[in-house]
């Protein structure tokens, strides 16, 4: 049985500072590592000068897959927190028409699972196999919510993982998240890495999970940097899109960092790779762990997203905060949904833009 981190030194934050902290930094971490996804560590210090900045569009930031995934995730949990099988199932709808509208980033696993579902796989059916990281990146809502409930917390994370990803990476990454998560949503205290690192152990027996959690307490043991860690995991060159890399970078930047939004995000995006993800699922964690404040002013301010505006972000924080006091899903909060689209095609062209920008010294 996974042991449940409990603290007594404090109390809960409020739901709503928790949910809006998760849902904001997840967008936030992820636009801001949006346009350095794939470089390498060399590349972003030649390119990124001065001060830290959204930069996807004129100086704005956009969200990607990372933060879509997560809102699809909330808005099946306002629709279904009792069931975890009825929850299944809308989350399958939404990435059915997800992907239907046309995302200009979306990961091979997922694409597959997609097209199963399409084709008319049932959710149970549709994951294929893959260490990605594409649970964990949504999971962190699941653990902010069920904080008080281990079991509903697994069980709910299991059924989003088992949609996409078939794999013990995929899945004890995505518990992990949602573990640290709860762990935040629970307490105002700094984390009690021992017994963190205890619970993170008891998820899966491989040894190669062991061997990650090794690596982040000897890290912290001896106060190494987040750029030290993830080569000591073998990400010199930037951070894979494995499970297994990106999710132990930014729990070991969450740490490492305790409640400075910046310098955790700007730490672990400057090490490469997979930025978005890792900033996206980093973000949640500092975002639950010190609320929406915790967040840079300018970098909420500086994004640019409709139809799921940060408006719409703040409103189904508000909903989800209203619903774990009632006795039944509220729905989920409505947008323009057929904007989606064209704010996609956009997307498309702002993305291929980049591409070719980064063609162009400095290399």
């Amino acid at each position: 049985m996974i042991a449940t981190v409990t603290t007594q030194v404090s109390e809960a934050p409020p739901a709503r500072a928790v949910f809006e902290g998760v849902l904001l930094g997840t967008a936030v971490g992820d636009a801001l590592g949006l346009p350095l996804e794939n470089l390498s560590p060399g590349r972003i210090a030649r390119l990124w000068k001065g001060k830290w900045r959204m930069c996807f569009l004129f100086g704005r930031g956009m969200i990607s897959d990372d933060t879509e995934h997560t809102l699809m995730v909330a808005q099946a949990l306002l629709s279904h927190p009792d069931d975890v099988m009825a929850f299944q199932r809308t989350l399958a709808w939404k990435f059915r028409w997800w992907f239907a509208s046309l995302p200009a980033g979306v990961g091979l696993a997922t694409a597959r699972a997609c097209l199963k579902l399409w084709l008319g796989f049932p959710p149970g059916k549709s994951a294929v196999h893959s260490g990605g990281s594409g649970p964990a990146m949504r999971s962190a809502i699941l653990g902010a919510y069920f904080a008080a409930d281990a079991a509903k917390r697994r069980e709910f994370v299991r059924a989003s993982t088992r949609l996409t990803h078939r794999g013990w990476q995929a899945e004890t990454a995505a518990m992990a998240v949602a573990e640290c998560s709860a762990l935040a949503a629970s307490s105002s205290s700094p984390p009690d890495i021992s017994r963190l690192l205890s619970t993170l152990r008891e998820l899966s027996p491989e040894p190669d999970w062991h061997q990650c959690l090794s690596h982040i307490r000897a890290g912290l043991a001896r106060k190494a940097s987040v750029w030290d860690f993830a080569h000591v995991l073998g990400s010199e060159n930037g951070v894979s899109g494995y499970a297994l890399h990106v999710v132990p970078v930014a729990i070991y930047a969450w740490l490492f960092h305790q409640r400075d939004f910046k310098s955790a995000l700007t730490a672990a995006i400057a090490c490469g790779g997979d930025t978005d993800t890792v900033g996206a699922i980093l973000g949640a964690l500092c975002g639950a762990s010190g609320g929406p404040g915790a967040i840079p002013r300018e970098w909420v301010d500086d994004l640019i997203e409709w139809p799921r505006s940060v408006v719409f972000i703040r409103a189904v924080a508000q909903r989800l905060a209203e619903q774990t006091t009632s006795s039944h899903g509220l729905g989920g909060v409505r947008y323009f949904w057929p904007a989606v689209i064209l704010r996609n095609l956009i997307f498309l062209v702002v993305v291929l833009l980049h591409g070719f920008r980064r063609l162009l010294p400095p290399y």
